[in-house]
């Protein structure tokens, strides 16, 4: 595993001042650390060999692309999963960064928001467990009828169980048969005040789902293959907590996304950290559409996504 994961901030110490060429005081200045740590981190970048490119190439590669990413995308920190280390098959390694980045990431009283998806609740079962009492965890969209350990309660209330945290549900359907019925179910008191709620909390974990035809809202029965087909022809690129996004991260104006009971992308957008994390090279337009539409402020995906990503950037 990359050193990246263990020590963030001496990469990117190491990053601005020998990629960017800044000075110590202007790394200090946008690390918000003394100069004298600025020092002491780029002291242990050359012991350790980040900025020994031809010593540590395999291992400096990684970060170097998620530097990049981060200078491109302007995103606050991201991780990338190497190719071909350890034992751990890809969804495995994506799984248990990611859950190693979100424990980082949680601190004590946050208010955590999560989607649901194969993606999400993998990083919930190689969770390590954790005491984080103070900390509450909430669905930020509807539940499913269907019989999947990746519904969006078995998402929320695993994860709270791993961190010993409270778990907080929406009990409504993800999708309604209705227009109307999904905005009067939404002007209910206690579904209204739980969406309304999203704003507010501190932390959010998502995964960017994919639009074709194995997807996981056709898989769980909320819209059929035809019509899923039918929105991908009218601009449809990926899915973040149940809604369809086109590929400028916006919610795709259809009726489907109307008869959603879920957090608005506006809600989602006011929670300050939101770590996203891709695992599967056929996610590369979803995980576009995440990143034109700001909905990302950390990232995790492996190193293939990342190479793919910068290459279609330019």
């Amino acid at each position: 595993m990359s050193i990246r994961n263990v020590d963030p901030i001496v990469h990117k110490a190491a990053w601005l001042y020998y990629a960017h060429g800044m000075r110590q005081e202007e790394v200090a200045e946008r690390l918000d650390i003394s100069r004298a740590s600025v020092a002491a981190y780029l002291k242990k970048a050359r012991e350790i060999g980040v900025v020994n490119i031809s010593t540590s190439t395999e291992l400096f590669s990684a970060d170097f692309l998620a530097r990049r990413i981060e200078d491109r995308f302007g995103l606050e920190s991201v991780w990338v999963a190497p190719q071909g280390h350890g034992e751990l098959d890809s969804d495995s390694q994506i799984s248990v960064l990611a859950a190693g980045v979100f424990l980082e990431l949680v601190k004590k009283d946050d208010r955590v928001a999560v989607a649901w998806g194969k993606t999400v609740y993998q990083i919930a079962d190689v969770m390590p467990f954790a005491d984080l009492r103070g900390v509450t965890v909430i669905q930020l969209c509807g539940n499913l009828g269907a019989p999947y350990s990746y519904r969006p309660d078995q998402c929320t209330m695993e994860i709270a169980r791993r961190l010993n945290a409270k778990g907080i549900n929406i009990y409504a359907p993800l999708v309604l048969s209705d227009e109307g019925l999904a905005e009067s179910l939404k002007r209910e008191p206690v579904i209204r005040d739980q969406l309304a709620s999203i704003s507010d909390c501190t932390l959010a974990l998502f995964s960017a789902g994919g639009v074709d035809d194995d997807s996981h809202i056709v898989q769980c029965g909320a819209l059929s293959r035809s019509a899923l087909r039918a929105l991908r022809g009218k601009g449809a690129a990926g899915v973040i907590a149940g809604q369809l996004i086109g590929r400028n991260g916006n919610v795709l104006d259809c009726a489907y996304n109307r008869q959603l009971i879920s957090a608005d992308l506006a809600a989602i957008r006011a929670i300050p950290k939101r770590l996203v994390v891709v695992g599967q090279d056929n996610k590369i337009g979803p995980l576009q559409a995440t990143l034109a539409g700001g909905l990302a402020t950390h990232l995790v995906l492996t190193q293939s996504l990342a190479e793919r990503l910068l290459a279609d950037a330019g």
